[in-house]
């Protein structure tokens, strides 16, 4: 299980060896699975780079390897969610489907192969992390992820 404070910034590799980027963000499909990581490229003209959860080798603590040599620029699918970029779901309300505000969201913790995400890190804003802390609210069934608010189920039904 990992998270993706931890994945942000790590250099993603080539299974040659040859560093490509660094993780700039994931993508979710509508049903709330992770499709795969953001790369920001290496380059003068900086294009962001789509790897599907497929095409990664693995995931270590200090980077990335993905199978593929090469991807296409801006390959990354047109429909789907961000955690951080376009409308992003950083800072978005999470809910409980009966209706209780559990926290804007900070973070996501996903299984990495399978792309399904098992809890999340909710904060009530900068002073009360200072004095609560963050909360970590598991869900056992994928999000609705809506415009204003993400819903998840907090208990089994």
């Amino acid at each position: 299980m990992r998270t993706f404070s931890l994945l942000k910034g790590l250099r993603v590799y080539t299974s040659r060896g040859q560093c490509i980027g660094s993780v700039n963000d994931i993508c979710l499909s509508e049903s709330g699975k992770i499709e795969g990581i953001i790369v920001h490229r290496k380059a003068f003209f900086k294009k962001n780079l789509f790897f599907s959860l497929n095409d990664v080798r693995s995931f270590g603590p200090d980077g990335i390897i993905v199978e593929k040599e090469e991807a296409s620029p801006d390959n990354h699918p047109l429909e789907g969610h961000y955690l951080f970029n376009a409308d992003s779901l950083f800072g978005k309300m999470l809910m409980s489907e009966a209706g209780e505000e559990l926290g804007l969201l900070h973070d996501v913790f996903f299984l990495e192969k399978m792309g399904t995400i098992v809890a999340y890190e909710t904060t009530d804003g900068f002073f009360s992390e200072i004095t609560e802390g963050k909360r970590l609210v598991e869900s056992k069934h994928p999000p609705v992820l809506g415009k204003d608010a993400i819903l998840i189920s907090v208990y089994d039904q």
